[in-house]
């Protein structure tokens, strides 16, 4: 496309078309309108934008007008195979492969032209397919945070192999050491080495072919972190993961590599034994059940998602909200009222003001857990929450259930109490009539835009990596 918005090879084959109905030859139409052969040739070609006088020209020896020389449509089908062969070509798609393009010739057939045509419009189909877009990320995501609520956010198969890989490791209680998960590693065939060169892209890469899994090196001492980071990538192996075939199944495998990681760092049978005594005493708290197991806060959280309900039969609601109230990561069972956009998606959306997981962030003391009772249009819920930063800001992690089920958790005895009737806008999204009143037109604020909102997630088989990075690095390390 030209600065003039002509359209260079539609222009070049319409002026061919009027040339040849004629019977010029290019010599005989060049010294017509005053140009070499040669050069009209060019412009017949697409390779040069021709001026108005010469088109001007040109129109008048072939007895036409400009406007129909420069319409944007083809002159006759063969023209339209050869200027959509010609964009297809020019394609970022179709250039990434590194195939030299088909060169059209008089002598190549219509069937010809078609038949390449066909295999990139598939080209293009597949290219397509293999992108998903924020919404289709969102609407992937919703469905299977659905599903897993309908079976208690609970895999009972992974529960089990979790455990059996545990007791052939030879662990028994407490807290699972980073010994312990080398030799995990180690019977499944892998040796676990630190390096400070991963790919950007990545968390882990497991070299299949050598036994190796590359991890990052611990930024804290301890580093616990890690150890989840090494059970995820020897769970894709002992799940019998292959490379995803849309963005639902990597969501589905990122899942149950989460999960088989939580059931080793938490076994259900140690975790149960722990919330039963923990109920039977009416004091149960995920920060003495984080420190039990030494995990994080939000790992002891999610993980009593996995067995509260199964084994006790109590609902309950898990939210991570960053400090602008946005959602994270959520699980919800109990009904608690929660925003969600069109798709049905919940992720991003931001919660009430009057939940405990947004006012925690006002509070004076941030070091220990905060509980809430909140009455809300779907009955009254406790919870408990607990704040925290990362590289990316702060956050609050909220566990919570429904107000019966609050006698056996501690800090049931709060005098804290707040009123939500979100999604009522005039609950906390609405300003007070007097204040909207002084500031309407008044004032101009500049919206903060979260970029991946317009990034699609990448191609290629994992969703994210950045293959090249990681076969440079893994043919670094493969000499050593």
């Amino acid at each position: 496309m030209s600065g003039s918005g002509i359209h260079l090879t539609t222009l070049g084959h319409r002026i061919r078309h009027h040339r040849t109905a004629r019977g010029y030859t290019l010599d005989e139409l060049g010294a017509m309108v005053g140009v070499a052969g040669s050069q009209l040739s060019l412009i017949e070609n697409g390779k040069r934008e021709p001026k108005l006088s010469l088109l001007q020209s040109i129109a008048q020896a072939t007895g036409t007008e400009v406007a129909d020389l420069i319409s944007g449509e083809p002159p006759n089908r063969r023209a339209a195979l050869e200027i959509e062969l010609e964009k297809a070509q020019a394609s970022p798609v179709f250039r990434q492969l590194g195939i030299a393009p088909v060169r059209v010739t008089k002598g190549t057939s219509d069937e010809t032209i078609e038949a390449v045509l066909g295999l990139h419009r598939e080209l293009q189909r597949r290219e397509r397919e293999a992108i998903a877009t924020p919404e289709e990320a969102r609407r992937a995501n919703t469905e299977l945070r659905l599903r897993m609520r309908a079976q208690n956010n609970y895999i009972g198969d992974i529960e089990k192999l979790a455990e059996k890989q545990l007791r052939a490791a030879g662990h028994v209680t407490g807290a699972l050491t980073h010994r312990t998960v080398s030799i995990m590693a180690e019977k499944l065939g892998f040796e676990l080495i630190y390096v400070g060169d991963l790919p950007h892209s990545t968390r882990s890469v497991t070299d299949l072919e050598n036994g190796r899994i590359y991890l990052p090196p611990a930024s804290i001492p301890g580093g616990h972190g890690l150890r989840s980071m090494a059970l995820q990538a020897m769970a894709h192996r002992l799940l019998g993961h292959t490379p995803p075939t849309d963005y639902a199944d990597f969501l589905q495998q990122r899942l149950e590599i989460n999960y088989f990681a939580a059931c080793c760092l938490v076994p259900e049978t140690a975790g149960v034994a722990f919330l039963q005594q923990a109920r039977k005493d009416r004091n149960l708290a995920v920060e003495d059940f984080r420190d039990a197991f030494g995990v994080t806060h939000e790992a002891a959280g999610m993980r009593m998602t996995n067995l509260m309900t199964e084994h006790f039969g109590m609902p309950l609601h898990f939210l991570r909200v960053d400090e602008t109230g946005a959602i994270a990561r959520v699980y919800e069972n109990d009904d608690l009222p929660l925003p969600m956009d069109v798709t049905g998606s919940v992720e991003g959306q931001r919660v009430c003001r009057k939940f405990q997981a947004r006012a925690a962030f006002s509070q004076q003391n941030r070091t220990t857990e905060h509980h809430q009772y909140t009455d809300t249009p779907s009955g009254t819920f406790w919870c408990s929450t607990q704040t925290g930063s990362s590289g990316e800001g702060e956050f609050s992690i909220t566990v919570g259930v429904p107000f019966d089920d609050a006698r056996w958790w501690r800090g049931r005895e709060t005098p804290d109490r707040a009123v939500s009737t979100c999604p009522d806008e005039a609950c906390c999204r609405r300003p007070p009539s007097d204040i909207a009143d002084r500031w309407s037109g008044k004032a101009w604020p500049s919206a903060r835009v979260h970029t991946h909102m317009f990034s699609p997630l990448p191609r290629g088989a994992f969703p994210g990596v950045d293959d090249s990075e990681v076969y440079d690095f893994l043919a670094r390390h493969a000499a050593e």
